[in-house]
């Protein structure tokens, strides 16, 4: 059994010798990119298994170790966590925890210091925690991000991205069941597959490979037939995260409408452009912001890869980009916003509202100050300046009850599919009325003659 060593500050070490012995456990936030990072961290010689668990029992538990006035996605990552390594399938004593940090002043650095009071709470202190994060914030003798493993997980994210983005305007209309699906996990297998014997990651091989899955996803046969897009945005664990809201996506396709998610590539340009202002608004390191500028125009070319792939078949709707959100949030919120999901959440609102997708659901998770301000606090300027506009901002706590939930979400379709058809009645008239003035012309020009 490995040692356990601790740092000065009495942290737990992720170990040399655990990185053999240990299985690290990951939760679970967007199905498709973090199925290909779990593999991607298995390559690089990591024991991984990610969690799917869904059940109640994950928030009773995270409401037993962590204060229900918390962040929910804090209380859910928690629960999940600690019901997983408490539910006997794995030895207690080589486990380990896998959690992000971003480094902002939110959740994703926050989370790390509440799951090891709870871990102590629940008697389980010889647990380790192991930080993944590009801001130098924890650092572990077993665990480092190399510059190969951080190329394979930031192509894992543009791929996954794509993914969803193609797999979301085909499910809701393909006339074989089943077909996006299978597609969509073959492709998540061979991209990993590439990975493995070095392809798929330079900008060359990413057209390449990326206009192949753009063409195999338009030979999926399916239905010709209007339904209402409805955007999904959020504080980014609900907004994604099956667990965190009550599997929001596959509701949206039991009602009938076709789900719009913005990708995980914005997110994280976001938090890297981040550093870039800081330094801008308050002065800084100018290295630090050089680096920071040359990863995000990285991965903005990444994304204006992907983007092009897309726009190359004429079936599909492309994504936009990092650029077109900083452009459209100018003269609603200052770039310096940037708490939470900061400015690019209203951002993200502004696009799916030029784009088509006019009905959107803000998840909203309890605990969450700075998503309220940005995501709940905008709607009504959106719908001052966009009346068409129909969203609807729907609250994920412990005590929310997922018929109450999705009850709401209902009313908000049902008022979609409303201005839908008013829209269609509208035009048909207008229609109607430009082809009878088109009859009548010749008669009114032969009365003049």
């Amino acid at each position: 059994m490995a040692k356990l060593i601790y740092d000065k500050t009495g942290r737990l070490l992720f170990t040399k010798e655990m990185k053999k012995e240990y299985t690290l456990l990951m939760p679970q936030m967007l199905p498709i990119s973090f199925t290909m990072m779990k593999k991607v961290f298995e390559l690089d010689g990591y024991k991984i298994d990610m969690l799917n668990t869904t059940h109640r029992g994950i928030v009773d538990t995270g409401l037993r170790y962590v204060h229900n006035d918390t962040c929910y996605p804090a209380l859910l990552v928690i629960g999940q966590l600690i019901d997983a390594v408490n539910n006997g399938k794995y030895d207690k004593h080589k486990v380990g925890l896998l959690i992000t940090q971003t480094g902002g002043g939110c959740r994703a650095s926050n989370y790390i210091h509440l799951l090891r009071k709870a871990l102590e709470k629940a008697g389980l202190e010889y647990v380790p925690v192991v930080s993944v994060n590009l801001s130098g914030l924890e650092k572990n003798p077993g665990f480092g991000l190399n510059l190969r493993l951080v190329r394979r997980l930031a192509s894992a994210m543009i791929y996954g991205d794509l993914l969803m983005w193609l797999r979301n305007q085909c499910l809701p209309y393909e006339v074989h069941a089943g077909a996006t699906e299978k597609l969509t996990t073959h492709w998540t297998d061979r991209i990993v597959t590439l990975f493995e014997h070095g392809h798929g990651m330079g900008k060359k091989e990413m057209r390449r490979v990326m206009a192949q899955i753009v063409s195999d996803y338009a030979k999926i046969e399916r239905r010709v037939t209007d339904k209402p897009r409805v955007g999904i945005v959020g504080e980014i664990y609900v907004k994604f995260s099956p667990l965190g809201n009550n599997d929001l996506e596959e509701f949206l396709l039991t009602e009938g409408c076709e789900p719009v998610v913005p990708g995980l590539t914005d997110f994280m340009i976001f938090k890297v452009n981040n550093r870039v202002v800081d330094v801008d608004l308050y002065k800084g390191s100018k290295l630090k912001k050089l680096v920071c500028a040359i990863l995000q125009k990285y991965l903005e070319g990444l994304q204006q890869i992907m983007i092009e792939a897309v726009k190359a078949e004429p079936s599909f709707r492309p994504m936009g980009s990092f650029k077109d959100l900083q452009r459209l949030i100018k003269g609603y919120l200052g770039y310096g916003n940037k708490m939470g999901e900061g400015w690019l959440l209203t951002a993200e609102m502004l696009e799916l509202i030029h784009t088509g997708a006019p009905n959107i659901v803000c998840t909203q998770p309890f605990g969450c100050l700075p998503n309220h301000v940005v995501g709940k606090g905008m709607i009504r300027r959106l719908k001052d300046d966009y009346p068409e506009s129909n969203i609807v901002a729907i609250d994920y706590d412990p005590g929310a009850t997922k018929i109450n939930q999705e009850n709401r979400i209902k009313l908000m379709i049902a008022g979609a599919r409303r201005i839908a058809a008013q829209t269609e009645a509208h035009t048909a008239q207008s229609a109607a009325s430009t082809e009878k003035s088109a009859q009548d012309a010749p008669q009114k020009a032969a009365s003049r003659a």
